[in-house]
């Protein structure tokens, strides 16, 4: 490879180019990577430091250290259980045999066993464990030291590694690499200036550091310079992208006086909210403008979200346009259709050849009789239809709209960019203005890390006559707690109250099916069903003259619909259901929410679901119902639950106990704009530098001229995938 080599040649070289054929199989098959640029970024998980044998009657137990020592015995057996074999390596911490003694154990250790050959000393990294009366590491990281290595002591890299491809191996092949890497075929794209004000070093220099860092600190800093450059490239990007969108074409819909808009809000039974009418002005002036709104609204569940984007309807159907609000759920859409058309009354009648005060709004679903279904396309297509509420059903071929103006999509989480991007381009010959609403807050440094500059409006306060709700954490292997729970939920139906109860499962294994259970004794370890609370509940006295009914996904979109008008009605006290009641289910006496095995259900979906109850001026209660111990790691999320009504607070947690995944989308482990290095729990100051200097730069007259690389390689870093993900969202 010449010295002429440019970055994108040596970066997108093959593996098999630098490191051979069988390497570069090897590392394929192990990873998914094909180039030299996706291997350089295979980034050490951590690094343990070479030192004197540790003293091993020091170890603290229960705590990850890094040993180094002498192996002094091994020793390899079958596994009676599975196919397999268990080797034991014994190492002491002296040369000889007067030193302390410490048992390492690897399962099916292939590569361990080749490795750690008596009189090898070598470093061990893991947690301590006790296993018949003698200290243990259990599959240990470690890494063999050599005369030059011990001479040397520098920080050795531990990577993310694989049976076939383990740590040593990856060392090697890695160390082969940064050898033919220079300054010349790895150039820095970066303005020099942002590097000299960040002290961070140029990038084949960061690149060897990363990998084998003479000092830890050393390590440190091509860490905080890689992130760095993540989130500048990230932020660039989504800059970009914005720039664009502004170039975009919609039609202007300004608010008309005494228009639909004006004579809903005077007809309404409330006022509105501080935040309510705070955000309704943000989203008028966006509609306002000849570009096409892209605004995040989020807020809790019932903090009035629907009247607000019901407004902004209005307000384009005042001004010649359509509105279509997608919804993901066949229920949340009836519930849409049903609260939208109460609230406009008599402005949801257009009347005879559109003679009347108001506009036509529709439902349409996938399960919509054939006459509804063509009733409702002809209004679309027509413009008599100035809403239509649907589900995936509006992104058919045969919806056509005489002018989309606005798409409301509810719960964006739950579509695709693909299914988002259809319903917008539905539109003529402009582009829509697209209103996001969720009930899920998004942390901030989430909302700009994916985002970027995308507007976002949020209700913080919930409008009068919501009532607080009180949660608490139920230990069902406490008899008297267990049978409290279903006490509980008894009182609240004789209190002319209803009650949900969710399940985490629809039903059991053939194995459990038909097993009666008079008491909620034999299911500890398992998790709760509907079809078994359904029974358990059947077989109380208490609920002899209780109305209970089942719900969940399997059941016939009419029967499912029909279960909840009726629990609407309340002619079903109780309603036993999977999480299909998450989202959209609006009952204002329901009153008690009890979840069962609320462990197996993450931080955002364990709000959600509480924000069922409560809803119509009753307090509500929530109970998180967990058969496993109070010191049991799953029971903290319990315990945040339980401690706060933050949604923003809830949300951090719950990124925090997830971690963020890529927040990019689903990627290809290759993939060049794949995250690797940026973390946005622990890299909020840096993302916000990265976003600051984005928006210096593009201050600057005439940047891309001036940076040509950093253009080029923006535009390398998003590959095709990402740039639809970014341009759709």
């Amino acid at each position: 490879m010449t010295a002429e080599t440019t970055s994108r040649d040596f970066e997108s070289s093959p593996l098999s180019v630098v490191l051979g054929a069988k390497n570069a199989t090897a590392l394929e098959k192990a990873f998914g990577y094909g180039t030299v640029g996706e291997f350089l970024r295979h980034f050490p998980r951590r690094y343990v430091e070479v030192g004197e044998l540790t003293p091993i009657a020091e170890l603290p137990f229960d705590e990850h250290v890094t040993v180094v020592a002498q192996v002094v015995n091994i020793s390899q057996r079958q596994m009676h259980s599975r196919k397999g074999f268990i080797f034991e390596v014994t190492v002491s911490d002296e040369l000889g045999d007067a030193g302390q003694q410490l048992k390492m154990t690897f399962f099916n250790g292939y590569q361990a066993r080749s490795d750690l050959l008596v009189g090898t000393i070598a470093m061990f990294s893991g947690k301590v464990g006790w296993y018949q009366d003698h200290l243990q590491l259990n599959q240990p990281d470690y890494a063999v030291l050599d005369e030059a290595s011990q001479a040397d002591p520098r920080p050795i890299p531990i990577y993310p590694a694989s049976a076939k491809m383990p740590n040593k191996k990856i060392r090697d092949l890695m160390a082969h690499l940064l050898e033919q890497m220079t300054q010349e075929n790895l150039p820095e794209f970066l303005p020099q200036e942002l590097l000299d004000a960040h002290h961070y070093p140029i990038r084949h220099q960061a690149y060897a550091n990363r990998h084998a860092p003479r000092e830890l600190k050393h390590a440190y800093v091509a860490r905080q310079r890689f992130a760095f450059e993540e989130a500048f490239l990230l932020q660039l990007s989504l800059a970009e992208r914005n720039r664009q969108i502004g170039t975009q074409h919609s039609v202007a819909r300004p608010r008309r006086s005494g228009g639909l808009a004006d004579k809903f809000d005077a007809q309404l039974p409330f006022i509105l909210t501080d935040d309510q009418q705070q955000v309704g002005r943000e989203i008028s002036q966006d509609l306002e403008l000849d570009h096409p709104m892209h605004r995040l609204l989020q807020g809790e569940v019932g903090s009035g979200k629907t009247v607000v984007a019901l407004r902004a309807i209005l307000q384009v159907i005042d001004a010649g346009g359509q509105a279509a609000l997608l919804a993901p759920t066949e229920v949340l859409a009836a519930q849409h259709y049903a609260s939208i058309t109460k609230m406009l009354g008599a402005l949801a009648d257009p009347g005879l050849f559109n003679e009347g005060e108001g506009t036509g709004v529709a439902l349409l679903t996938g399960s919509a009789k054939t006459a509804q279904r063509r009733e409702a396309l002809l209004g679309i297509a027509s413009g008599e239809t100035g809403l239509i509420v649907g589900t995936h059903a509006l992104l058919g071929e045969q919806v056509r709209f005489a002018e989309l103006g606005l798409v409301v999509i509810d719960e964006q989480h739950r579509f695709g960019v693909e299914q988002r991007d259809a319903l917008r381009a539905k539109a003529n010959d402009s582009v829509p203005h697209t209103l996001v609403m969720t009930a899920t807050p998004i942390p901030r440094t989430v909302a700009m890390t994916v985002f970027g500059d995308l507007d976002t409006s949020t209700i913080k306060h919930l409008p009068v006559g919501r009532a607080p709700i009180s949660t608490h954490i139920v230990p069902m292997q406490l008899p008297g707690y267990r049978n409290r729970l279903y006490t509980r939920i008894s009182e609240e139906v004789a209190k002319g109250h209803q009650v949900y109860v969710v399940c985490p499962r629809i039903s059991d294994s053939a194995g459990e099916q038909g097993v009666l259970l008079a008491t909620y004794e034999d299911t500890s370890g398992q998790s709760m069903s509907v079809e078994k609370m359904l029974e358990l509940l059947g077989g109380l006295p208490d609920f002899e003259s209780i109305r209970v009914q089942g719900l969940h996904s399997q059941l016939d979109s009419n029967d499912k619909q029909g279960i909840m008008d009726d629990f609407a009605a309340g002619d079903i006290d109780v309603l036993v259901s999977t999480t299909v009641i998450e989202v959209g289910v609006d009952v204002h006496n329901a009153t008690l929410m009890v979840i069962m095995d609320a462990e197996r259900f993450g931080i955002s979906q364990l709000h959600q679901l509480r924000g069922r109850v409560g809803r119509g001026g009753l307090p509500g209660t929530c109970l998180l119902s967990t058969w496993l111990d109070a010191d049991h790691p799953s029971v903290n999320r319990l315990r945040v639950i339980e401690s706060t009504l933050d949604g923003f607070e809830l949300a951090e947690a719950d990124l925090a106990e997830r971690k963020e995944g890529n927040i990019l989308g689903v990627q290809q482990s290759g993939s060049q704009s794949a995250l690797r290095e940026l973390s946005i729990i622990k890299d909020r100051a840096l993302i916000e530098k990265a976003r600051d200097d984005v928006r210096a730069l593009m201050a600057m007259p005439a940047w891309r001229e001036k940076y040509p690389v950093l253009l080029a390689t923006t535009k390398n870093w998003v590959d095709e995938s990402t740039r639809e993900f970014l341009n759709k969202n």
